[in-house]
């Protein structure tokens, strides 16, 4: 069983807030970006490494997480980090035993519904959360731990 200490949807992937903060607050010592594009982007990869000091950090595909995440050792506490909940929802359906969610960055964009000052989501984002929910998952929009977390299915 991985032993994972956080999994938060942020559309900025790692940052500060991700990689200082987050990371310290749980315990975490390896990140583990769950995300196609980034996956195969050793660019992005790089520029996202140098906001992580100390800690380790892996870039896989949703499909390699699914297939992967189960061979981490004990020592591994993880910080699991995607952009969408349908990423989420993919890892869930996909085995990856993820019971809570910190909802951080889903940025405003056309058709997008403004949640919180940090959370918009559209139809099928609303969508995404309620399987989740049903599913068993808790879903909690917090920017950083020393906030109060929200509920997102009251939001929605």
């Amino acid at each position: 069983m991985p032993n994972i200490l956080l999994t938060r949807i942020d559309n900025r992937l790692i940052h500060g807030q991700v990689a200082v903060t987050w990371s310290n607050h749980v315990g975490a010592n390896l990140i583990v970006v769950a995300n196609d594009e980034v996956a195969g982007d050793s660019i992005q990869q790089s520029l996202m490494d140098m906001a992580v000091s100390g800690m380790e950090t892996r870039y896989f595909t949703i499909q390699e997480t699914i297939d992967k995440i189960g061979l981490a050792s004990e020592e591994q506490k993880i910080a699991l980090i995607v952009k969408t909940p349908q990423d989420v929802l993919k890892l869930v359906k996909g085995g990856v035993p993820i019971r809570r969610v910190n909802i951080g960055n889903m940025h405003y964009s056309e058709g997008k519904e403004q949640l919180t000052s940090t959370v918009s989501v559209d139809e099928d984002d609303k969508k995404t959360f309620r399987e989740l929910h049903e599913l068993g998952v808790q879903l909690e929009i917090r920017r950083v731990p020393s906030e109060k977390g929200q509920n997102i299915i009251s939001l929605i």
